[in-house]
């Protein structure tokens, strides 16, 4: 049945997830702005531009992502965790949906059907019904999620993706500024990777601070990972927020190409697992309590390459492309919290109790709902 969320998941806009980052140290307060007309409910978690956003739909983002009743269970703080890091997400979609009505942009009714149908295509009525159940969602909760979701993402699309694509002349300069890396003197990988290791360094190591420190959380921290992956959560913005090995982390996981006779020094199962799959596989391997999340990016023979090549110009230009939407995705969102009021008051509360789990976050039983 995981194989359903997988799907699902898939369909939601990989950009709040992937840049969440960005905004949140900024989200646990506030800066210039329409001003807040009154204060939070009781029940919000937080505040974007006076309109709140209640644990209700934290609680439900949380069940559609929680892990599975027969897998451990994640401890008070590790589910607040989580709880934060979706709540962060749904204050960026906030933002991207305000903007997607000041550009007067729409989801056709086709587009949602589509994604819904897709979705839930290899899922058999009875067993998607069942599944919702035990959840404690709904199909409309799963439609309007598509819906939001969808809709984020074609703002994103329109004015960050649409903006990136690098002209021929920038390819081909950076062709020319480069060559020397095209001619191969053997075949070699390129590859990103995550790192995750059981012991705690003494240095910041990656974007968030996160660092693994018993062979317990490292195994949690590395399904997460995972999950997040398959979720569509983008290979480098995990690896800059997470991976334990601060030099690769800065580059968002990017080792480049690693020749045979490199990668035929690494550990065994690294190496057979990096020469066994294809472009775009992701595979986790463990070793002594330590795991690597590893991306085989593409692989090249050796010799020299040129531009008449379609994989050449083809690599030059998505490699481009990236490192530009990457900018502009981070400054657009940016900008949109620069304009925004924000209050994130379950941060605040966690704050202000010194870490302890606030009373407006202690679990409690899901209330029940019609399906």
């Amino acid at each position: 049945m995981n194989e359903f969320w997988l799907d699902y998941n898939n369909q939601m806009t990989r950009t709040a997830l992937a840049l969440v980052v960005i905004l949140v140290a900024a989200a646990c307060g506030r800066t210039t702005g329409p001003a807040a007309a009154t204060a939070p409910s009781a029940t919000a978690w937080a505040v974007v531009n006076g309109k709140e956003i209640s644990r209700d739909e934290i609680e439900k983002a949380y069940r559609r992502n929680a892990p599975p009743a027969n897998q451990p269970q994640p401890s008070e703080e590790e589910a607040l965790t989580a709880k934060l890091n979706l709540l962060n997400e749904l204050i960026v979609t906030e933002l991207l949906l305000a903007k997607a009505a000041e550009l007067k942009i729409e989801v056709p009714a086709a587009d949602l059907d589509k994604a819904y149908d897709e979705a839930k295509k290899d899922i058999p009525p009875s067993a998607f019904e069942a599944e919702l159940k035990s959840r404690n969602l709904t199909a409309a909760d799963m439609r309007e999620d598509l819906r939001r979701n969808l809709l984020a993402q074609k703002v994103v699309d329109q004015e960050v993706v649409a903006k990136a694509t690098p002209t021929d002349q920038e390819i081909t300069a950076f062709f020319e500024t480069n060559k020397a890396q095209f001619n191969r003197t053997e075949d070699a990988v390129r590859i990103a990777q995550i790192v995750i290791t059981p012991v705690r360094e003494n240095q910041r190591m990656n974007r968030t601070g996160d660092d693994a420190s018993t062979a317990q959380e490292a195994t949690a921290k590395a399904q997460m990972l995972m999950q997040r992956l398959k979720e569509g959560v983008q290979f480098g913005d995990l690896a800059a927020d997470y991976s334990e090995d601060g030099e690769s982390a800065q580059r968002g996981g990017d080792l480049g190409f690693v020749p045979m006779s490199a990668l035929k020094q690494a550990p065994p199962a690294l190496a057979n697992a990096v020469l066994k799959s294809n472009p775009g596989t992701v595979q986790l391997v463990s070793n002594g309590g330590a795991h690597t999340i590893v991306l085989v990016v593409a692989k090249d023979k050796a010799g020299q390459k040129d531009l008449t090549m379609p994989e050449v110009k083809e690599g030059i230009s998505s490699m481009l492309k990236g490192r530009r939407e990457q900018l502009l995705r981070a400054s657009y969102l940016t900008n949109l919290r620069n304009d925004a009021t924000v209050t994130n008051v379950l941060a605040q509360q966690v704050v202000s109790s010194g870490g302890k789990i606030p009373a407006s976050a202690v679990a409690a039983p899901a209330p029940a709902e019609k399906q």
